[in-house]
């Protein structure tokens, strides 16, 4: 791979740039992440009825929910590079996967130039560190994995993972 391949580099310079997206046309866009957030045992039976965990702080899936759609509307202005976007719709989903983890996920949709993967990744990024956030008063031993982009559609190429 070479500085040219990169989308994020003037290709005079070399220095880092936005991608212009001022020629391309309007699409539909569509991104899912997702997370694991490994709780452990002990913090897992504390969910009520295998769906919401109530902490002194409050219910803690709910806020990292909300948490999750306010981080996807504030992607660039955390990743230097992307781009403002005026997201059609953001949904975030927290399930118990087996005794010991939960799996977020973060859809993201956009009519426009460019894609919306970032932003899920981002809402899902978020919400899991807000759990951390929530429950790092029972256990530092809370472990964040697999930030990955699951299935994004819309633009040059389509991806599922």
């Amino acid at each position: 791979m070479t500085k040219k391949d990169f989308t994020h580099l003037d290709k005079a310079t070399g220095n880092p740039a936005m991608v212009d997206v001022g020629e391309k046309k309007l699409t539909q866009r569509f991104a899912k992440a997702s997370c694991k957030v490994v709780l452990g045992k002990e913090i897992m039976q504390s969910l009520n009825d295998n769906s919401e965990l109530i902490t002194k702080k409050g219910p803690v899936f709910q806020t990292a929910i909300i948490a999750g759609t306010m981080g996807a509307k504030k992607t660039a202005e955390l990743i230097p590079l992307c781009h403002p976007l005026g997201m059609d719709d953001c949904k975030v989903t927290i399930e118990a996967i087996g005794e010991e983890e939960i799996l977020i996920t973060c859809t993201t949709k956009v009519t426009g130039k460019t894609g919306v993967e970032m932003e899920a990744m981002t809402g899902a990024s978020v919400a899991a560190l807000t759990i951390y956030d929530m429950c790092k008063g029972f256990s530092h031993d809370i472990l964040i994995k697999e930030v990955k982009l699951e299935e994004k559609t819309g633009g040059k190429r389509d991806f599922k993972r």
